[in-house]
């Protein structure tokens, strides 16, 4: 089957019947969804500003389920404290059904313990790879309701032993975020890097807001380790960085995707950072991809350079489908049982745009299911809420990054299975 493409005439015969049929429907109600995204940093802010994007795209398309959509967006501060309070007031306050967020595992994990799944409001985030997750799934204490558009942390800790192998490293040291992703992401990396012959000489902690991390990277530098993985993120990554340089550290750094942001990089120097190769999933080569890429650059100007943009947008627009296929007045149970008619593979393919969300609407309004076809690809959830997704390995450049290689979906599993 071939994806639902629309002519420019269509979109505009589509939306102007979307508009007048629901003039009276859907422009006078608003239904709102919640959004608990770091907003704060500068790398979470595009992820914010995406998200937005792909709920003004189906607002043109006449709204969801009869509404048009207000996001209501809550900053985290990346802090399991602020974030849960975030998302009580948008539950508790704004009644929402629909959460989008959060960023890092360590707040989204609070938030679904102890706001979504005892509310009954669906959960997608973006960005939150910790396997946790899927142990939480797996013991049926999620109530099917988290999902998530980005792939786990043993995509990325698989791909940064794969670094290793192919820089010929023997030793490595490890410094990793003390909260759930980070605990995780060293769990996997360090059995990651044993089962390719890289020794781990220390795998160490970092706390947030300390005064200096110097004995943390004292201990680190002990083994005399011949490169340093980093699972931080930017305001730790630069001083633990900084003070790894001081102290005599090896410019060999593999970073998780965490720290691809021009915050850190601009902050310990592009010129301290020419060894330093980082991991991240991506996008599919894909259609679907490329679309993606080309609106966002007509929105925002600028290439979607920072992580987790594709991934956000696609959790909002998925979201928003499955709000559609659910209906008026649908509880957060409902919009997360119908995600399945929004990513059935035997369903009707539609692109990831207001085009595509009209053609949607009629699909799923004559009882059939859709195929969403997004900024990161073909979107199939698993039992648990999980994709797998393709990566590449990038560098820092002077306008941003680069991606030196791009590893298929079929080589990223091929190589995790080796792995084991």
């Amino acid at each position: 089957m071939s994806i639902i493409r629309v002519s420019r005439a269509s979109i505009s015969l589509a939306l102007g019947l979307s508009a007048m049929s629901g003039a009276a429907y859907a422009q006078d109600c608003t239904t709102k969804i919640g959004a608990v995204l770091p907003t704060s940093v500068d790398w979470g802010r595009p992820i914010a500003e995406t998200a937005q994007f792909a709920v003004d795209q189906v607002n043109a398309a006449g709204g969801a389920a009869g509404c048009q959509i207000e996001m209501v967006l809550r900053d985290t501060q990346v802090d399991p404290k602020v974030g849960v309070d975030a998302a009580k007031a948008l539950v508790d306050l704004e009644g929402v059904k629909v959460l989008l967020g959060a960023v890092s595992s360590g707040v989204s994990m609070p938030i679904l313990t102890s706001v979504t799944v005892p509310s009954g409001v669906m959960q997608m985030s973006c960005c939150s790879s910790s396997t946790a997750f899927t142990g939480l799934s797996e013991e049926g204490k999620t109530n099917g309701l988290w999902y998530r558009t980005f792939a786990t942390t043993g995509v990325q800790s698989a791909v940064g032993a794969k670094v290793a192998a192919d820089k010929g490293y023997k030793s490595i040291a490890i410094l990793y975020k003390n909260d759930d992703w980070g605990q995780d992401m060293a769990r996997l990396i360090a059995a990651d890097f044993a089962a390719v012959g890289v020794e781990v000489t220390a795998s160490v902690a970092i706390n947030d807001a300390q005064p200096n991390y110097r004995a943390e990277v004292t201990d680190a530098l002990s083994g005399q380790p011949e490169a340093l993985y980093l699972a931080l993120y930017p305001a730790e990554g630069t001083a633990a960085v900084r003070e790894w340089l001081s102290l005599g550290g090896t410019q060999n750094m593999i970073l998780a995707n965490s720290l691809k942001s021009d915050e850190f990089r601009d902050n310990v120097g592009l010129q301290y950072l020419g060894s330093a190769l980082g991991t991240d999933t991506a996008s599919p080569r894909s259609e679907s991809a490329d679309a993606f890429r080309a609106a966002y650059q007509d929105r925002f100007e600028a290439e979607p350079n920072g992580p987790g943009l594709a991934n956000s947008y696609d959790a909002a627009m998925l979201a928003l489908l499955a709000m559609e296929a659910a209906g008026k007045d649908a509880s957060g149970a409902d919009v997360a049982a119908a995600m399945s008619r929004v990513t059935d593979p035997a369903g009707t393919p539609v692109s990831a745009d207001t085009a595509g969300f009209v053609a949607a609407k009629e699909v799923l309004a004559g009882g059939g299911t859709v195929m969403f076809q997004g900024a990161t690809g073909d979107v199939r959830f698993d039992e648990n809420g999980d994709v797998s997704a393709p990566a590449v390995v990038w560098s820092f450049s002077e306008s941003g990054t680069e991606e030196i290689e791009y590893i298929p979906l079929s080589d990223v599993d091929a190589f995790i299975a080796s792995l084991k």
